[in-house]
């Protein structure tokens, strides 16, 4: 192995653009300080991805019993199969100040911190969990944390609750939401580009003469590790380069056949499975490249006015379809487990060192009803990943029936586990033992 040292953070950089590398053994990258005589590389950092649906999910299919490889899944769940010994199916656990209103703004403004909400035109909650662990990490990343969406903001208002609470599940303090980015070219630039314009060259273009030049000090093994680094980098510029081309319309209904004004030259894509998976494979490189480690991904906005005509389902809106167990809402709550699924994938083909980037991960999903008749007094929560040898997958935890069954005392072990630990948050004093 090359005895090159580096800095505690290893960077390529060119003109307006620092791109964070990837974890590899020739580069102690995250800064441990290793034994005397030794110079291995430091251990990855553990990260927080939370992502979200709204609406619930088909009231039949949201189910899972056994344990590690013998786990059944309900067929919601089926894409998440190949990940069941990495997976913690969390049953039973609720946010009583949800059930105040009973509506879809009351039941999502406060889910990630289990706060109050205010009604009649005020805007008041919580700082929410990931911003929390942002707090102590973001000083570590050039990102504190990554908040992405693919549905806009709503500013109306629903039975006296802003609709702001629908669609924002990260909050920076009890009155701002966090700002949400549903561009994935804007995205993109946070993780890669410096405050100089590069206009229109690419992240890449600018920074190969220092790739060239580190390749010459790193091990054969990080050669191709960089090499498939740089390769999900160029293919992710070049997806949303191409991304709005085509001619679909979701979510809302034009007034206009066709535009008015010119497109655009970055925009919202068109197709909302390519728009997901652009923005998972934006949080796949934010913890690849450690340019964050903290990251929410909003799928859509709770009392959702998403389409889905890329799967035959273009008659009726999200939130509409939500209050019906047809086969082709199963096919859209199979559709939102496709992406968890395809983030898991992708992080556990990153080798870390012994473990994968998922091992490293907790990465959780979640919507703020288990059903689309509005039943909160069981969220459907899942848990993929290790938290770095922290966290035990395989695992089916019910508490329905048992008492103290507070969705935030599953948030004040998530937090501990990333060295986060306080006394109470939202209205939980104890972390859940069993996680």
């Amino acid at each position: 192995m090359t005895t090159h040292q580096f800095s505690r953070r290893a960077f390529l950089r060119g003109v307006g653009v620092t791109m964070a590398l990837p974890w590899m053994e020739s580069l102690t990258v995250w800064g441990d300080t290793p034994p005397v005589g030794v110079k291995p590389a430091s251990e990855a950092p553990v990260r927080l991805a939370v992502l979200f649906s709204g609406n619930g999910f088909h009231s039949k299919e949201w189910w899972a019993k056994g344990e590690g490889k013998q786990m059944e899944l309900g067929k919601v769940l089926a894409p998440l199969n190949d990940f069941r010994e990495k997976m913690l199916f969390i049953r039973g656990l609720y946010n009583e100040e949800a059930q105040k209103g009973n509506i879809h703004s009351s039941q999502t403004g406060n889910l990630l911190s289990g706060a109050p909400l205010a009604s009649g035109g005020e805007i008041r909650s919580g700082t929410s969990i990931d911003q929390l662990v942002a707090q102590r990490y973001g000083h570590s990343t050039k990102v504190p944390s990554l908040v992405l969406g693919c549905e806009k903001s709503n500013p109306s208002v629903h039975k006296n609750y802003s609709m702001l609470y629908s669609s924002h599940i990260s909050w920076t303090s009890p009155t701002t939401p966090t700002p949400l980015e549903i561009y994935p070219a804007l995205a993109f630039d946070r993780l890669f580009k410096d405050e100089v314009s590069l206009g229109d060259k690419s992240v890449l273009d600018a920074v190969l003469t220092d790739a060239k030049d580190l390749r010459r000090h790193i091990s054969s093994t990080d050669q191709r590790k960089l090499d498939e680094y740089l390769d999900s980098v160029r293919d992710v510029e070049q997806r949303i380069e191409n991304a709005g081309k085509k001619g679909e319309l979701q979510g809302w209904r034009p007034t206009l056949e066709k535009p008015n004004i010119a497109r655009p030259a970055d925009g919202i894509p068109q197709d909302i499975g390519e728009h997901m998976r652009l923005m998972c494979d934006i949080l796949v490189l934010g913890f690849q490249t450690d340019a964050t480690r903290v990251c929410t991904l909003k799928l859509n906005n709770d009392h959702s006015s998403l389409r889905f005509p890329n799967l035959g389902v273009d008659y009726m809106i999200h939130h509409l379809l939500s209050h019906s167990d047809t086969a082709d809402w199963l096919k859209v709550n199979q559709f939102f487990l496709e992406q968890v699924g395809y983030i898991a994938r992708k992080l556990d083909a990153i080798q870390e060192g012994p473990r994968t980037a998922l091992d490293n991960t907790m990465l959780m999903y979640c919507s703020s009803m288990l059903t689309g008749s509005h039943d909160a007094m069981q969220l459907p929560v899942v848990i993929l990943g290790g938290a770095g040898g922290r966290l035990q997958g395989g695992r089916v935890l019910d508490y329905k029936e048992k008492p103290d069954r507070q969705m935030c005392r599953l948030y004040l072990s998530m937090m501990d586990k990333m060295n986060v630990r306080l006394p109470k948050f939202g209205d939980a004093t104890r972390q859940l033992e069993e996680v």
